[in-house]
């Protein structure tokens, strides 16, 4: 054929499969499945059991502790509790809550618990001490903790000045200095105000507490005995006792609600500290 050109050279075409072929189908469907983690399993959150009393505050708290002390032969224990004595404990609190040495918990040891003019004296001599170191301190300090308690109705220094000085005057009484145990428990005091509001506010409420709750009748029924039933200005309020403590107890309450349950603690020790040391100037009478 004229021209004889020629044939041009046969395309060739690279079939390139498509990720629809078979057989990219077949290499995804053979991957290996990714491992599902287990659910995570959260561990319930366990709560802090409340000390007995800690609904209603520190002082009810402390009130617990001196429910526990009880007095055997003019020695402190503590002992535990179950649930079902509680009751029963709260009848008793009065009765022991300043711990008598003089036997007033056991109505058996009531005939020979005999106090002396002598006793009495030395235990009004070391109380007006410790009061008198509580409200100086209070009076004195810089802690804005402790201008909450001054004033509150419950001072006994004064009244006990007083009464120091009728019996001086009216029986010929000699007033002798503090016996150890008032200066060892003012100097604790002294002590533990530097320190540590929460603790010092603690033998504060309890000083008071366990005057207001035991003192007033181990006191009134010396003097039954030994003064013929005169009322000493000590035993005598301006208002209704319970009232004032339960103000008291109140202010120690809201200050309590920003302390730590360590500081807590630590004020449930000094609870039955306050309350050996009381005991020990309340037996002073029968010395």
């Amino acid at each position: 054929m004229g021209g004889g050109g020629r044939t041009p050279p046969a395309i060739l075409c690279c079939s390139i499969p498509s990720s629809s072929s078979p057989a990219a189908g077949a290499d995804a469907s053979s991957s290996p499945a990714m491992p599902v983690a287990p659910p995570v399993v959260r561990k319930r959150k366990r709560y802090r059991k409340p000390y007995p009393g800690e609904v209603k505050g520190i002082t009810e708290e402390m009130r617990f502790v001196a429910m526990r002390l009880r007095n055997i032969k003019g020695k402190y224990t503590h002992k535990n509790k179950t649930a079902s004595d509680s009751d029963s404990d709260e009848g008793e609190s009065q009765s022991s809550e300043e711990g008598e040495g003089a036997g007033e918990g056991n109505e058996g040891e009531s005939e020979t618990w005999m106090p002396s003019m002598e006793g009495f004296v030395k235990y009004l001599v070391a109380s007006k001490l410790v009061f008198n170191t509580v409200e100086r301190i209070l009076d004195k300090s810089d802690d804005v903790s402790y201008t909450h308690f001054r004033k509150t109705g419950l001072e006994r220094s004064e009244a006990l000045e007083k009464d120091l000085q009728w019996l001086a005057e009216h029986h010929g009484i000699e007033i002798p200095k503090p016996s150890n145990q008032g200066v060892v428990y003012a100097q604790y005091l002294e002590h533990i105000a530097e320190g540590s509001a929460p603790l010092f506010l603690s033998h504060l409420y309890n000083i008071y507490f366990s005057h207001i709750a035991g003192g007033q009748v181990i006191a009134t029924q010396v003097c039954d005995k030994l003064l013929e039933g005169e009322v000493l200005e000590f035993l005598q309020w301006e208002g209704d006792a319970q009232e004032l403590l339960k103000g008291l107890r109140e202010k120690v309450n809201m200050l309590g609600e920003h302390w730590s349950r360590d500081e807590k603690n630590r004020c449930l020790k000094e609870t039955s500290k306050c309350f050996k040391y009381m005991g020990q100037i309340v037996r002073l009478i029968i010395l």
